[in-house]
C-alpha cells in the first residue's frame, strides 16, 4: 500500500498544539447570533452545533460536535447520543443537495495521535468527496486546492440546512 504524506495537516496539527488554550468550539457555543457568521456556525440545536471547518479538505467540509465540552463519544450524555446521528444526518443531507457529492466521508479523530486538531473536545467531520477530487497540487506543491472559501460555504449550507426539517431525508 503507498504512503501518501501530508505535510500540510502536520503543520496545523502542530500550530494548534502551540496556540494558547481555547476551544473554537466552545466559543462558538458561547457566541450570540451576531458571530455566528463570523464563527462559521451553521447551525445549533439543543445539545450539538454544526460549523464550517475553517481548515477544509474540501468545499462543504463541516463538523459537527456537541454544545459540551468533552473529549470522547463516550463522555457524550443520554440526550446527547440521543440528537448526535439526526444532526449528522440533515448535514449529510444539506450537503448532499447542496454539492452531490459523489461520497461523503464521516469520521472522528479522537486524540492527537489519531489526527485530532483539537483533541479535548470531540467532533465528527463530514467530508463531501468527489470521483477526482485529489489531484498534483497536494503532492507536487504540499497545497490543497479548495474552490470555495468557508465564509461562502457557511453562507450556502446554512441556508440549505436550516431549510431541513430536523430528521428531514431522501433516506
Amino acid at each position: 500500500m503507498p504512503t501518501l504524506f501530508t505535510p500540510w495537516r502536520y503543520e496545523y496539527i502542530t500550530a494548534a498544539a502551540s496556540q494558547p488554550a481555547g476551544c473554537f468550539l466552545c466559543e462558538a457555543a458561547a457566541c450570540d447570533e451576531t458571530e455566528e457568521e463570523a464563527r462559521l456556525v451553521v447551525a445549533r440545536t439543543p445539545h450539538h452545533l454544526v460549523v464550517v471547518n475553517r481548515h477544509p479538505y474540501s468545499n462543504g467540509h463541516l463538523l459537527v460536535a456537541p454544545r459540551r465540552h468533552h473529549a470522547t463519544p463516550a463522555g457524550s450524555d443520554a440526550a446527547e447520543r440521543a440528537e448526535l446521528w439526526g444532526v449528522v444526518l440533515r448535514a449529510q443531507e444539506a450537503l448532499e443537495r447542496l454539492y452531490a457529492p459523489h461520497g461523503m466521508n464521516l469520521g472522528m479523530n479522537l486524540g492527537t495521535c489519531a489526527g485530532a486538531g483539537l483533541p479535548g473536545h470531540f467532533h465528527l467531520h463530514l467530508v463531501p468527496r468527489w470521483n477526482g477530487d485529489t489531484n498534483f497540487m497536494s503532492v507536487v506543491a504540499e497545497t490543497r486546492l479548495v474552490p470555495e472559501e468557508p465564509a461562502t460555504s457557511w453562507r450556502r449550507i446554512r441556508e440549505v440546512f436550516l431549510a431541513l426539517a430536523p430528521g428531514e431525508s431522501r433516506r
